[in-house]
């Protein structure tokens, strides 16, 4: 019988222990289920991390932080039993950082929150675009967010771009998206463009572009230009030498 118990006690004790020790953290705003809190640019977030258990001898315990497996600096009187960090405000490099507070004895007990950090693409206002004609026109709009955009649309004085008639190239790599045409004419692409993207929880957000289309400029390459001024140069120069060589001789 008192073998069949020792082995009841031992678990009991275990499961004592388990649940004396350990860590919390609480969040404004809240974390939710899986560990996340939701917040946007520019806002605050208050993380707190105390001993979680109750036992009396846990005041003391030291706490330590971690951002990304780096260890936070905090002072000594916020590491004893209750330790708290605050972001303020967010920024873009927030987001999916994990924040991790652990025992300082015991690096094993620990807890973790991650942010997420969502806003919309930075787009507004109008550009002004000169372009000579048949040269290159590249139209760019950044439309990095979280969460990723649900699309984006090119218009031209109102109306879809026509890809085709317009000779236009579309990229988009989750971060810009580029319109391109390698020849322009006035008839066809000078007016006003508008780039327009869809967020699922920003709504629309735009960014207009006026394109001008000025007459092609007479391009003189510049170095053949410069070595054939001094080769011109150099010539008279020597002709001249050459002529007062000759004057010099006759007035002897």
């Amino acid at each position: 019988m008192k073998l069949m118990f020792r082995p009841l006690l031992f678990h009991f004790l275990l499961l004592c222990a388990i649940q004396t020790f350990g860590v919390k953290i609480q969040s404004d705003p809240e974390v939710n289920s899986e560990g996340v809190i939701q917040t946007e640019l520019e806002k605050i977030v208050s993380l707190v991390c105390h001993s979680d258990g109750g036992h009396e001898a846990q005041v003391d315990e030291e706490l330590v932080w971690l951002r990304n497996g780096a260890v936070v600096s905090l002072t000594e009187e916020n590491k004893k039993g209750h330790s708290s960090v605050c972001v303020s405000p967010v920024i873009y490099e927030d987001d999916g950082a994990t924040f991790t507070c652990h025992l300082g004895k015991n690096a094993t007990v620990k807890a973790s929150v991650t942010l997420n950090v969502t806003y919309h693409p930075q787009l507004s206002g109008l550009e002004e675009v000169a372009v000579e004609e048949e040269a290159e026109l590249v139209l760019r709009c950044d439309i990095w967010a979280n969460p990723t955009v649900s699309s984006v649309s090119w218009t031209l004085n109102g109306s879809a771009v026509d890809l085709v008639a317009g000779g236009f190239s579309l990229t988009n790599d989750g971060f810009t998206s580029q319109l391109t045409t390698n020849s322009v004419e006035r008839s066809l692409h000078e007016g006003t463009y508008q780039c327009t993207v869809k967020s699922p929880i920003y709504g629309e957000h735009s960014k207009q572009f006026s394109v001008t289309v000025t007459g092609k400029t007479l391009k003189v390459p510049l170095m053949p230009m410069i070595a054939g001024i001094v080769v011109v140069c150099l010539t008279t120069l020597f002709a001249v030498v050459s002529r007062w060589k000759k004057i010099t001789k006759c007035c002897k």
